[in-house]
């Protein structure tokens, strides 16, 4: 049998560190964000215990489900020492909606997860945002999420990102159709927003070496602070692509992230298939040649770490390669061939 001490202050929640108070404060402020998803499917409405989609009104007959998480990996540390919050979340969005759409899959659903060791309702609200405006692009309903407060487990303003996307297709129509794919077939790239969400580790140590500060003018962008550059949000490529796919035309897509072209490409291919990159197919951005020079990186490490400036990948027959690069120069997309298919 417990006793009390009638001489101890009673603790509460926030004597804890915990601010339930914050977290329903939140809860109002991100319901229009959330709202602002609205799709054919969900209303995107917040505050029960689960999210709803109904895939009929969406408009499936038979549809497989195809589901992914990420996260938005160390660029979120300089968004935090930068206290630039407000595109991260689009980061996290695309992660997630274009790994489903490399799988043929239209995002339909997302979740967030937001953990922290002491709830900032601005920061997270900022954070927030751009989910929603990542959700937007993609034509994907921020339909739920967690907000985690959990003194003791992050230090001072940080905190974490994690990402869930539910996509869909109907069923015979996913990616890669490797039974298709041919000797022959054309690659083609399109271009990134920049380094994406991928190889910020080394990012960062290449800022480390250069002796710049995150405010500094960028060295290969003078319009804007090194941060801003650096946090420039991954490219969705979702209300281009969905339309094609349904074309029949797409025999396979990569999504260009770890790994980069080298590691992803081959993922979406059979064994008796290799592809045949010519790097020299689009120019580089001028942030891959800085991050090069400035850390004396090694072509080979280049090409694994980052997306060296392209972001997705087609696979298609060398029959469609014009009629495909026209629709995509008309989506507003620069796309490049950039290789083919060869014999393993």
């Amino acid at each position: 049998m417990t006793t009390s001490n009638p001489d101890q202050k009673p603790l509460s929640y926030a004597d804890a560190g915990v601010d339930i108070d914050a977290g329903e404060s939140l809860i109002e402020i991100i319901k229009p964000l959330a709202k602002s998803t609205k799709r054919p499917g969900a209303g995107a409405d917040l505050g029960g215990f689960g999210g709803a989609f109904d895939l009929r009104a969406a408009g499936y007959t038979d549809p497989i489900l195809i589901s992914g998480t990420d996260g938005v990996g160390t660029k979120l540390r300089i968004a935090i020492v930068s206290g630039q919050l407000g595109t991260v979340g689009i980061d996290l969005v695309a992660m997630c909606v274009n790994d489903v759409l490399a799988q043929g899959a239209e995002p339909l659903f997302f979740l967030d997860y937001y953990a922290t060791g002491k709830l900032d309702t601005t920061s997270a609200a900022s954070v927030i945002s751009g989910i929603a405006e990542g959700c937007k692009q993609s034509g994907c309903a921020l339909i739920g999420g967690e907000t985690a407060e959990m003194p003791g487990m992050y230090e001072g303003s940080d905190f974490d990102l994690a990402g869930f996307v539910v996509g869909a297709a109907e069923r015979g129509s996913l990616l890669p159709l490797t039974d298709e794919m041919a000797e022959g077939d054309f690659l083609i790239g399109l271009s990134s927003s920049g380094p994406h969400s991928n190889g910020y580790s080394l990012i960062r140590k290449v800022v480390e070496v250069s002796g710049l500060a995150w405010d500094a003018q960028c060295p290969f962008d003078a319009n804007q602070t090194l941060a801003e550059a650096l946090l420039t949000p991954t490219r969705l490529y979702v209300k281009t692509l969905v339309p094609l796919i349904k074309t029949g035309k797409i025999k396979g897509l990569a999504h260009i992230t770890g790994g980069g072209i080298t590691d992803n490409v081959p993922r979406m291919l059979p064994d008796r298939l290799r592809p045949e990159i010519d790097f020299k197919a689009w120019p580089r951005p001028k942030v891959f040649e800085w991050l090069q020079q400035t850390g004396n990186i090694d072509e080979n490490e280049m090409r694994r770490a980052f997306n060296c400036g392209i972001g997705m990948v087609l696979a298609v027959a060398a029959a469609d390669a014009d009629q495909l690069m026209d629709l995509l120069s008309n989506a507003g997309e620069n796309a490049f061939v950039i290789g083919s298919l060869k014999n393993a």
